[in-house]
């Protein structure tokens, strides 16, 4: 995926986007272990908590391409019917319906995502009517034909937040303040399938982390079944040796 098509995807995440139908979450906490999961639809939430997700999204579609966005492409291997990209296509094509491919899916992540923390997976299904651009690079919304439906998901620490004082109007004092978990932005993410020639792509994925440097390589050659690329820097360091030499 492109810079364009990257934000065509992103800038559905907004209040008369219109492209999510359904949202589920599993909490994991540091141990490892599953503490809370949801299955709802999108919209059935309040117009609060849609705003912050559509933060979160659109921080899962953010950074450099090539660095924090990585484009990649599933081996022929991982197509066949017991590969990774034929149970994720599966898992898209339920629409997130299915208890046990959920289940499932949070397991892969818990078993190969490296964080000895809480942290809190969101995964979403939507449905994007792809208008039509006219000569001029107008979009013609009324002349769609193809649709590109897609997962996407969001791996986010929870962290407590810092302790702090308050003003109580209720008693006017000052007082020590609750401390809660607050979900913070996503540190990696995926969007599958990748939308390429703004269209659908079965044969890729794109990638997100936060950090360069931490690729989460058991995630994507475990869960994708895609070969863990250099991290910019690894390319740098690289190009510098075979000038070296």
């Amino acid at each position: 995926m492109n810079k364009k098509e990257v934000s065509e995807i992103k800038s559905l995440f907004k209040r008369d986007g219109g492209a999510i139908d359904r949202i589920c979450g599993c909490l994991i906490d540091g141990e490892q272990q599953i503490r809370m999961t949801f299955s709802d639809m999108f919209l059935s939430l309040s117009q609060e908590e849609i705003d912050k997700y559509f933060e979160i999204f659109r921080k899962t579609l953010s950074g450099t391409i090539g660095k924090n966005l990585l484009n990649m492409d599933f081996p022929l291997a991982q197509e066949m019917p017991d590969g990774t990209q034929s149970w994720l296509l599966k898992l898209r094509d339920s629409r997130l319906t299915d208890d046990v491919m959920l289940e499932e899916f949070y397991e892969k992540i818990i078993n190969h995502y490296a964080y000895g923390e809480n942290y809190y997976i969101i995964l979403i299904h939507a449905a994007y009517d792809i208008p039509k651009k006219a000569e001029d690079g107008m979009e013609m919304f009324d002349a769609s034909d193809d649709t590109y439906e897609y997962l996407m998901c969001s791996i986010c620490p929870v962290k407590l937040d810092k302790a702090g004082l308050c003003y109580n109007a209720e008693k006017n004092s000052i007082e020590d303040r609750s401390r809660d978990w607050i979900v913070q932005a996503p540190d990696a993410g995926f969007l599958f399938p990748a939308f390429n020639d703004r269209n659908t792509d079965l044969h890729s994925m794109l990638y997100y982390t936060r950090n360069p440097e931490i690729l989460q390589p058991a995630l994507l050659e475990e869960v994708f079944g895609c070969q863990t690329p250099l991290s910019a820097k690894g390319q740098k360091e690289t190009f510098q040796a075979l000038v070296t030499e």
